[in-house]
């Protein structure tokens, strides 16, 4: 495969969900802590069966040039033959997917 087709799974966790996007580059940000995906391509429709999460999905990331994604939000990035159909996932408890959970992060303003 050459390095110029090369396609990316890119998972990530994002508002308790776990996002599944294909994209042709991704790379470390300048911005510290940060993955950069450009080019995010989603599957041809070559049928009349249309997915409405895929097309959540298009729709979200459809004005999108470059997506800067925490790299404590990331769960893993395959290099794939071909694009798959994208997805959300929503995180179950006594899954496999409920085994995921987000970086801590600073705690917010204490209220009284």
């Amino acid at each position: 495969m050459s390095s110029d087709r090369s396609i990316y799974r890119i998972s990530f966790v994002n508002q308790d969900k776990i996002y599944e996007i294909f994209a042709k580059q991704v790379y470390e940000s300048d911005l510290y802590g940060f993955v950069v995906v450009e080019e995010i391509v989603f599957g041809t429709q070559s049928t009349v069966v249309i997915d409405p999460g895929e097309e959540r999905l298009k729709t979200e990331f459809e004005a999108v040039k470059r997506s800067f994604i925490p790299i404590h939000s990331v769960i893993r990035i395959d290099e794939v033959e071909h694009t798959g159909v994208s997805k959300i996932h929503a995180l179950e408890s006594g899954s496999v997917a409920g085994n995921v959970s987000p970086f801590a992060r600073p705690a917010g303003k204490k209220k009284d």
